[in-house]
């Protein structure tokens, strides 16, 4: 396929990553070094330019381009550049990022459609990540939580400290000891190393990021095998008001019962904004969360989970490790440089939100679609999970999973089939339709994807 990215910052070049490797990539962006270092790293064609442009299009290749994808700093330029590529160009598919609340208000929704705007599906960073947010919340002893399967399978990422009851144990001591759990882990982040667990003899150690996968209905139980039993969050402070920080408010108080919530903005226009905007239910605080005497106002010892949400790295780093020393049970931090993610966890944050890690699984899930119903990036972007309808055609069809030759660096978590969630033994046959949870390590992707005979029905 013939690929368009617009913008090298950290989503397109990441997105860039994912798919250069199986497609004609071009990248587009007004700042040369960046191009020409996304272009060296990851073997693909660079433009320098605005990629609103029609020369600057036709320079891309879009006459060929199969799809556009626009992820610069600008809505308007991404809007304009999908117009322009489907109105010149003919361009079948055209993904833009938008930000502004204003473009993104369902009463203006007719605005996309191929008589008016041509976008054809809109990614919302700060919808996605609000989204994470809410997942953490109802999950607090949980470095990373997603759905998938419409909600029937968890995806969940757990650290094993030292009062975790199965460390030291092999993995299958799980399904040995509860037959009717229904949990599978998939991966353990060791150090530097991700350790595909297909082995039944592993075993867990103390710092190990450990994904697994289960049915929704035995969260509780799964994640009390590992030692956390912790209720979801009812009583959260947040630090930042903006418009993440007003949707994670909303997600909270419609989804959890006998919730309060406390919010600490520094602006004080926006405090304002957001007090006028926020039910009584919630109680805003003008204050630098950096200050011990505005996280004691908020009442930092009795909160369930403080949550750090302001436009600033630093600032949500600190705060999440103040708020915990002030006595916060669980933080969560939002963190949107990549290379900062590693270093946080060990300094005590509980789990990190990563927004351009969101955006790039967002923008998968709609590049990857036919049989790819769902991806999942896990941190470090060091693979993915996806949720694959099986075909016939595919080797893994048919036949026990021990018998087919499924990469070493992959492993499968789940099968859906009908309203039953399945664990995967040895003995599993996949049958046609069944859907299919996965992880596979980067190195693995492309190879799960034939496997799986996805390809022909991406596009």
């Amino acid at each position: 396929m013939n690929i368009i990215i617009c913008g090298t910052g950290q989503v397109g070049t990441s997105i860039a990553g994912h798919l250069a490797m199986d497609n004609d990539v071009t990248i587009i962006d007004s700042n040369a070094e960046r191009v020409q270092k996304a272009a060296d790293t990851f073997n693909l064609r660079g433009v320098i330019g605005v990629s609103s442009h029609p020369d600057i299009l036709e320079q891309a290749g879009a006459k060929d381009a199969d799809m556009i994808i626009a992820v610069t700093d600008s809505d308007e330029v991404n809007m304009v550049s999908c117009q322009v590529a489907h109105t010149i160009f003919n361009t079948p598919l055209k993904i833009a990022r938008i930000r502004a609340r204003s473009y993104l208000n369902p009463s203006v929704g007719e605005l996309y459609s191929p008589d008016n705007l041509p976008i054809d599906h809109i990614i919302s960073p700060e919808t996605e990540v609000a989204q994470a947010v809410s997942r953490r919340l109802k999950v607090p002893g949980a470095f990373d939580v997603s759905n998938m399967g419409e909600g029937r399978v968890r995806i969940v990422g757990v650290r094993c400290d030292k009062s975790c009851p199965i460390l030291g144990s092999p993995i299958r001591y799980l399904t040995d000891l509860f037959e009717d759990l229904t949990i599978t882990i998939v991966a353990i982040i060791r150090g530097n190393d991700i350790i595909v667990a297909r082995d039944g003899t592993l075993k867990m150690m103390e710092g190990d990021q450990v994904y697994f996968v289960c049915d929704e209905t035995h969260m509780a139980r799964a994640m009390a095998s590992f030692g956390h039993e912790e209720p979801e969050s009812r009583n959260v402070l947040i630090s930042g008001g903006g418009t993440i920080g007003q949707m994670v408010v909303k997600d909270i108080l419609n989804e959890i019962d006998n919730s309060r919530v406390t919010v600490i903005e520094y602006d004080k226009d926006q405090a304002h904004q957001a007090a006028e905007a926020l039910t009584a239910q919630t109680t805003v605080i003008h204050g630098d969360a950096l200050e011990p005497e505005i996280l004691n106002e908020g009442e930092v010892n009795k909160a369930d989970t403080y949550v750090a949400l302001t436009n600033d790295d630093e600032v949500n780093v600190l705060s999440s490790l103040l708020a915990r020393r002030f006595g916060a049970t669980h933080t969560v931090s939002l963190v949107n440089m990549a290379s900062f993610v590693p270093l946080i966890s060990t300094l005590g944050v509980d789990s990190v939100i990563n927004p351009p890690a969101i955006t790039v699984s967002s923008i998968l899930r709609h590049v990857r679609r036919g049989r790819v119903r769902d991806i999942h990036t896990i941190i470090e972007d060091r693979g993915e999970f996806m949720e694959v309808v099986a075909l016939s055609s595919s080797p893994l069809v048919g036949r026990p999973l021990r018998s087919t030759n499924l990469p070493k660096n992959a492993a499968i978590g789940a099968i859906i089939r009908q309203d039953e969630v399945i664990a995967p033994r040895g003995d599993t046959v996949i049958e046609p339709n069944d859907h299919v949870i996965l992880f596979a390590a980067r190195s693995a992707i492309s190879e799960v994807e034939k496997m799986l005979s996805v390809r022909p029905d991406f596009f």
